[in-house]
């Protein structure tokens, strides 16, 4: 073996690549190890979003939009809507990354105007309202549920944990800000956000585990966990 053949073995298990032998045996230049065509861009593949990923996030936001529309107005300001339910299902179906970016993606067409929030409204007053904070709070849901989803396997439990922890948060989140803006006590504020939902939620709850746990192992390019 001489001195050239000597390094082209020792450069091959490093890179992993393509090696032009004959350019470097007939012109004696250095040997140059190129990143095969397919691994760079497999490589980018994986480090973002495909274009389904995109196509099932925007479908959720426009899923989300569909469901706020129902809406029973409750005698202290905040609604009663399918909202938490669309967010459920998104998180259970999507995961924790994607279901929350498909959560952000309906809230920035309601701020910039676009009437996609509870009784066909949008505008950015929307979120500094009594009701702003169960809206800014939805993504940071999602993204609770979805992590609860994806790890239902690996630690028994994690998954209707998860759905508590998300929705408890998103009250907490609403009871604090409506605290703030209507300038009321605690007790009012969990009067009028909290006690009258406790039923509809466990119930949108559970309704949406099952069907998104039913969706999510039919449909391609998500994780069956």
């Amino acid at each position: 073996m001489n001195a050239f053949q000597q390094i082209f073995t020792d450069c091959k298990p490093l890179c992993k690549s393509q090696v032009d032998l004959s350019a470097a045996f007939w012109f004696n230049r250095d040997v140059v190890c190129t990143k095969p065509e397919e691994d760079f861009f497999t490589m980018n593949q994986t480090s973002k979003f495909s274009v389904r990923d995109i196509c099932y996030a925007g479908l959720f936001a426009a899923v989300i939009a569909v469901m706020a529309q129902i809406s029973i107005p409750m005698p202290l300001g905040v609604p009663m809507t399918m909202q938490t339910f669309a967010i459920t299902l998104a998180a259970v179906v999507l995961g924790s990354k994607l279901s929350a970016i498909a959560t952000l993606v309906y809230l920035l067409l309601g701020a910039v105007g676009v009437p996609v929030l509870a009784n066909f409204s949008g505008g950015i007053d929307k979120f500094v309202g009594p009701t702003g904070g169960f809206l800014i709070s939805f993504p940071i849901m999602a993204y609770i549920i979805g992590l609860g989803v994806e790890h239902r396997d690996a630690f028994k439990g994690a998954f209707p944990v998860a759905v508590v922890v998300g929705t408890v948060v998103n009250y907490i989140v609403g009871v604090i800000l409506f605290v703030i803006v209507a300038h009321s006590t605690v007790s009012v504020a969990v009067s009028a956000c909290v006690l009258p939902f406790i039923p509809t939620a466990i119930i949108k709850a559970v309704l949406a585990c099952v069907l998104g746990l039913n969706i999510r192992k039919r449909i391609p390019g998500v994780k069956k966990a």
